[in-house]
């Protein structure tokens, strides 16, 4: 018997043992108790293979059956009583608004996969970081990371890095369980970045700002990549072997031949080649339209740059504007109000009657003779011009300096455009062109849909609607939509979507029959008994989570458990935010730990066939040792996570 198997079991002895022991320790059994039977049963039922969802609907209405019946109810009375709950507990399931957004970004996920940007965007990034330590393992997880922003869907992300990316770190000499855990992990890393369907399930089971979730899951979201890489490439440090860097002949790039023409004859840097080639006479032999198009590939960076440091020098400078403004204002109030005083009472004259009255009668209307011969006698000096009141006052055109840190900034950009242009060859011309095709589009996707998100200017549900046509357009754009694209993305997009929305019910129901038995009371005595600090339930809550990732998934223990935890959070104010945010990170593990490890299953049904499941298992448990390190960074330091929630809604 496989050794999964033995754990499984070992695991569920446990379950049914403890449950044994906590009905034989108590005189009286109360509903309290048949409620974490109940959630015993369930663990149990799910681990031998039942259907989540129908399990958790079947152990719901015979529990909420049993709980009115014990109540004194009929029997028919029970069962219209639990008919009745089902109904209710189904519909408010479905009248939420929030999660018609997963469909949309599940389908969003099957274009995007779909449109072939993947295959680019890895060749692009471990190109232009061949001369990292680990350059195909860490263009591997950037790859993950960027594509799980686009998709959040672990399942592709991991199943397509396996087929494109382990053949690759194979054939360089890399380590199977190195190549394995980055494929793995980077995939998973759609779990936490959004658009995350677990933080959308998470927020709908918690009452918690989605919008919220996502901006708060952005820094940690990054920050576990960002730990993923850094323990790459000091690996690839340490022990070469593992990754041994790309030879000469994996970092080449073809070139064109107008390019290499251009290379011999004027130089290897292609803007001065450009430049030179457009200036001289002796590139008869290549079209100048080529060469200004190259050209203004090569100059978006200093455009984007330029436009950058014009915007940031706006916004440091326009500090004297703003304050002028007010300071006029309180002026012309303190005008109006010695105006005023000096009346003997009733309303003030309106603005320049008085001179109107001492000129003896109304001025001329612009346009007529008089007051074409008033402005002649004006500008020939005659008569004194009146003076014109400027709504935006004498400072308007005023402006503070430049702060020294705008120049710092401006310096440092200019010495990095400096240093770009001075390396940028042709090979690296060409890698910049092949992210251009690929990275560029996916990231006006991520803006479009994450920014109009973060930034308030649209509902998850609109964003969501927006990633969906935004992915058809990539399909389209990248000539990748046809008829079977569209019908299998429908499809997997429903069989997903019906899932997570009986999980929901199912949840719904269950939660209903255990609030009904009063197990949640009796977890929360439990709780308050043991007398913890805020940090000791923080700890025992995600040790409880990082220990249900073994034998469930992430939906199971989101939509069956955050129900029992979510209460306890204001005995020790815990704010449910954070605590997502912990979770999502913690969650990871349901991906990630054996023997589950949906991840691993994923990677071996397309990785050769030599590669085992244990190896996978092995190189898969030095990321879920960074998970827990990133799990206690945000703890010790909660604004990683709270911080642009904070700034943008707070």
């Amino acid at each position: 018997m496989r050794r999964e198997l033995w754990f499984g079991f070992t695991l569920m002895a446990l379950i049914v043992a403890g449950t044994g022991w906590m009905v034989l320790s108590v005189d009286t059994l109360t509903n309290g108790h048949y409620g974490l039977i109940m959630l015993a049963l369930v663990v149990v039922a799910i681990m031998l293979g039942f259907p989540t969802a129908f399990t958790l609907m079947g152990m719901g209405i015979i529990f909420t059956f049993f709980a009115y019946h014990s109540g004194g109810q009929s029997a028919a009375g029970a069962v219209r009583q639990t008919l009745d709950l089902m109904v209710q507990r189904a519909f408010s399931v479905m009248s939420n608004d929030v999660l018609i957004s997963i469909p949309l970004f599940v389908f969003m996920g099957y274009l995007v996969e779909r449109a072939n940007l993947i295959e680019k965007l890895f060749k692009s990034l471990h190109l232009s970081l061949a001369r990292v330590p680990g350059s195909l393992a860490v263009a591997t997880l950037f790859t993950c990371a960027v594509f799980a922003t686009a998709t959040g869907i672990v399942g592709a992300v991991v199943t397509l890095m396996g087929l494109l990316a382990l053949p690759q770190m194979l054939k360089a000499g890399y380590d199977v369980r190195v190549s394995a855990g980055a494929i793995t992990a980077g995939g998973c890393l759609g779990i936490l970045i959004p658009p995350s369907v677990l933080l959308i399930v998470y927020g709908a089971t918690a009452g918690v700002s989605v919008v919220q979730l996502y901006a708060g899951a952005f820094f940690p979201g990054l920050m576990l990549a960002g730990l993923y890489v850094l323990y790459v490439i000091v690996l690839a440090r340490l022990r070469p072997h593992t990754m041994p860097p790309l030879t000469p002949e994996q970092r080449q790039v073809p070139l064109p031949a107008y390019a290499q023409q251009l290379a011999r004859t004027w130089s290897q840097v292609a803007v001065p080649a450009l430049l030179r080639a457009l200036k001289g006479r002796r590139n008869a032999t290549v079209p100048t339209r080529w060469m200004l198009q190259q050209l203004g590939v090569a100059l978006l960076p200093a455009l984007v740059f330029a436009l950058v440091a014009a915007w940031t020098w706006h916004l440091d400078t326009r500090a004297a504007v703003q304050a002028a403004a007010p300071a006029l204002g309180m002026q012309s109030l303190e005008d109006d109000s010695a105006a005023s005083t000096e009346t003997d009472g009733g309303l003030a004259e309106p603005p320049g009657a008085q001179d109107d009255a001492d000129d003896g009668g109304l001025r001329p209307p612009p346009g007529s003779d008089e007051a074409a011969d008033a402005d002649r006698a004006v500008n020939q000096g005659e008569i004194a011009a009146p003076a014109r009141p400027n709504p935006a006052g004498e400072a308007s055109a005023a402006r503070n300096p430049a702060s020294t840190g705008w120049w710092v900034g401006f310096g440092v950009g200019v010495a990095a455009m400096v240093a770009f242009y001075a390396v940028l060859t042709w090979a690296r011309l060409e890698v910049f062109k092949m992210l251009l095709g690929s990275f560029f589009p996916l990231m006006v996707l991520i803006l479009a849909v994450l920014g109009s998100i973060v930034f308030g200017l649209a509902t998850p549900t609109e964003a969501a609607g927006v990633g969906a046509f935004g992915g058809f357009l990539l399909a389209v754009a990248y000539r990748q939509f046809n008829w079977g694209v569209l019908k299998e993305s429908v499809f997997l997009t429903a069989k997903t979507t019906a899932m997570v929305c009986w999980l929901f019910v199912g949840s719904a129901i269950f939660s209903a029959a255990f609030a009904l038995l009063g197990g949640q009371e009796l977890v929360e005595q439990w709780v308050m008994s043991l007398n913890l600090s805020k940090t000791e339930f923080l700890i025992l809550s995600q040790v409880i989570i990082f220990i249900l990732g073994w034998p469930l998934e992430w939906t199971e223990i989101i939509v069956i458990f955050m129900p029992i935890f979510i209460p306890l959070l204001d005995n020790f104010g815990v704010d449910p935010l954070f605590f997502g945010l912990l979770v999502a990170l913690n969650l990871q593990t349901a991906f990630l730990s054996p023997p589950v490890a949906m991840s691993a299953f994923y990677l071996k049904g397309v990785a050769p066939p030599h590669v085992t499941l244990n190896q996978i298992f092995a190189g898969m448990l030095p990321f879920m040792g960074i998970q827990i390190v990133a799990i206690v960074l945000l703890y010790l330091f909660p604004d990683i996570g709270l911080w642009l929630p904070k700034v943008l809604y707070g």
